[in-house]
Parts: structure tokens; sequence; C-alpha cells
């Protein structure tokens, strides 16, 4: 009997161990066939040339950090093409998550991904150069800047619904982008959106399917003060999170604040004037003010079911948009009538209330513990 036990544990182990290598050998069978696919869809750089590109990541091409990476300028092809080099400190599992995503994915207001480099303990993607910078930016960093007028404002909101709306309904499997912020929202020559940072991207069910988008997180992933306050119990992430945290993007836009003060900030406004940006104040018709003032109130809804779809919202902005040009022609077309726009009579109840349910959704744990893309990150060197 003795011998028949140590025979049985010996083929036991001998099965268990071929089935090891097997798994290994399969795992890189797969990676293998993904780092193929994904060298026909974009470039794969060796370390030497974007040692060349950065000058030994030079400190005078460093662009800006987030907690898993640093940004570098660089210049390719012998000078002449200037790129975004993004150095990873993450893991490397994250790192290819982001390469095999951002490779595939193609739209016009997504920050387009040239190519990348896994060498030695280097992990590197290859963006193009976003001239413009972040848009956090040119909203809470511009002492020496001109301020955005209100309609490129409105045109980069409607890129940035285009964008996640690719995301939630333009692919065959749906993707949550999980931190949407005014840092990761990057302008290009002509201030055209584009939505970068998809590390914190997650695949959900089909997007034809009636099937709600729901992502639970292994971790809590994110930034203090855009974080769906339905997270903190439900644990799961939804479409309907990405619009909670395009919301709070949208009050930003319109009041050059960070997100973070709505929900700190016990006051409230007397008038639409003491909320806004100073520079926009009677620059914004009415009409299309208190549009934009419905779908914030909309998307940073508690309650997610109660919020639209960001296609609902890309609509709406659109509609914005065409009130705020319609009343610029008319108000044109009035002789002595080219001064600002008035808000006398507008209602605040909806800001007021806007108010009162962002005070209350701050989490009463440590924000710091949540906030762990708080430091811009910019393909630029003026962001």
């Amino acid at each position: 009997m003795m011998g028949f036990s140590t025979t049985a544990e010996s083929v036991s182990c001998f099965f268990f161990s071929a089935w090891k290598k097997l798994a290994s050998w399969d795992r890189k069978r797969r990676q293998n066939q993904d780092w193929a696919f994904m060298e026909e869809l974009c470039r794969r750089f060796s370390l030497d040339e974007i040692i060349a590109a950065t000058e030994c990541f030079n400190d005078k091409f460093h662009i800006g950090s987030s907690a898993l990476s640093t940004v570098y300028k660089g210049y390719i092809n012998g000078g002449a093409t200037v790129v975004a080099i993004k150095r990873f400190t993450g893991s490397r599992q994250d790192f290819r998550n982001e390469v095999l995503l951002s490779c595939q994915l193609r739209h016009p207001n997504l920050l387009p991904v040239i190519g990348f480099c896994e060498e030695k303990e280097e992990l590197i993607l290859v963006y193009d150069y976003m001239a413009k910078g972040a848009l956090s930016s040119k909203l809470f960093k511009r002492a020496d800047l001109d301020p955005l007028p209100w309609r490129q404002r409105l045109n980069i909101c409607i890129g940035i619904a285009r964008a996640l709306h690719y995301l939630h309904a333009g692919l065959k499997h749906a993707i949550v982008h999980r931190d949407v912020k005014c840092s990761i929202i990057l302008l290009d020559e002509r201030f055209e959106a584009k939505v970068s940072n998809l590390l914190t991207s997650k695949i959900g069910p089909p997007s034809l399917s009636n099937k709600f988008i729901r992502v639970t997180s292994d971790r809590i992933v994110g930034t203090s003060g855009y974080i769906d306050p339905e997270y903190f119990h439900l644990e799961q992430f939804t479409e309907k999170s990405d619009v909670y945290s395009f919301g709070m993007v949208l009050l930003e836009v319109l009041t050059a604040k960070w997100a973070k003060e709505f929900h700190t900030h016990t006051g409230r406004p007397d008038t639409l004037c003491d909320i806004m940006d100073p520079s926009l104040r009677g620059k914004i018709a009415p009409d299309c003010l208190q549009k934009f003032m419905d779908i914030v109130y909309r998307c940073v809804s508690p309650i997610g079911a109660e919020r639209p779809s960001v296609g609902e919202v890309q609509v709406e902005l659109e509609c914005a948009l065409e009130l705020q040009d319609s009343a610029d022609a008319e108000k044109d077309a009035c002789v002595g009538h080219a001064g600002d726009y008035s808000y006398q009579g507008m209602s605040i109840c909806k800001i007021n209330d806007i108010f009162s349910f962002l005070f209350r959704q701050l989490p009463t744990s440590d924000a710091s513990t949540l906030d762990l893309n708080s430091n811009d990150f910019s393909a630029s060197d003026d962001g």
C-alpha cells in the first residue's frame, strides 16, 4: 500500500507539473498573438528610439505626471514628428491592457496611439502630441492665458460626449472609462477634445445588448470629486458613472472651479453670475445657459437610473450650441443690441439643488485614498 500511495503521489505531481507548463505555454502563446496583433495596428518602437526621442528622458522634455505614469515630449522620424511619450510605472499587465485597448480604438475624439515599447523594464506608449495641453490647464491655470470662449467650451464638451458615446455604444463590447475628468481631456491645435487615459477602463457586455453595463471593481479607481456616489455603496461602475463624472466636468467648464470644491462648498449662490466663470458673464445666451444647467442637473443626480445616457447628453449639448448660435445671430442683427446677455429673472433653484446634493455626496473617508490620479496628465508642455 505504501508503494501504491507513493506512486499515486508521483503521478499526481507529474500531471500537476505538466498542467502548469501547459498553462504557462498557453499564456505565452496568447501574449505573443496579442503582440503580433498590436504590431499590425500600431508601431513597435525600440528602447533606443525612445531614448533618442527624449534625449534619455531629459527633464527639459518633461510634460506632466500622474500616479501611474510620467509623460515626455519627444521627436521621432528624424525629428520630423512631435509625439507624447508616456512612461508607465504601473504593472505590466495594466500596460498591456491599455496597449491592446488603445491600439484598437479609432475615434476623432479619442487620443490617437502611434505605438508602444516594451523592452527590459520599460513600458512606454507613444501618442500624438496635443499642442494645447489639458483642458484643466485652460480652466484652472490660466493667469497668463486668454480664457476659453463659451462657444469653444461647448464644442469641447460635445467632443467629449461623442468619445464617451463611442465607448459606451459604438463598439461590439461597451467600455466604461471610469476616470473622466478635466485633466485627461487633451486639446489639439484646433482645440478639438481628445479623451485619454484608458488605463482604468473596463470592457462590459455587448453594447447592443439590453444588459446594463456593470463593472465590479477589484480596486478603487477614479479621482475624488468625480466618482459616482453610488459606487460607495454598490461597489459597481456603470455607464452612468461616466455620465456623473462628465457632469462634474461640465460644471467645471462653466465655473472654472475644481470638482472637489463643489463637494465642500457650503454657501449657496444668489444669482447665476455667482457660479459662472467671470470671463463668461454676459456671454452665454440665457436659453443656452438654461439648457446647459438642465444637462448638468440630470448628469450629477445622486441616483444613477435618473441620469441620461451619454448619447442623450451629446444631443442636448448640440442643442445648447444651436441656441447659443441662434441668440448670437439675432443679437448681431439688432442694431444697438451688441451688449452682454442679462440673466435677470432666471431661476437658480436647480443650481441650489445641485449644490445641495453635491455637498452631501463626498464620502466621509479620507479623499486622498480615492485620488489615484490627482496630478494633471497633459500631452503638451503648456499643461
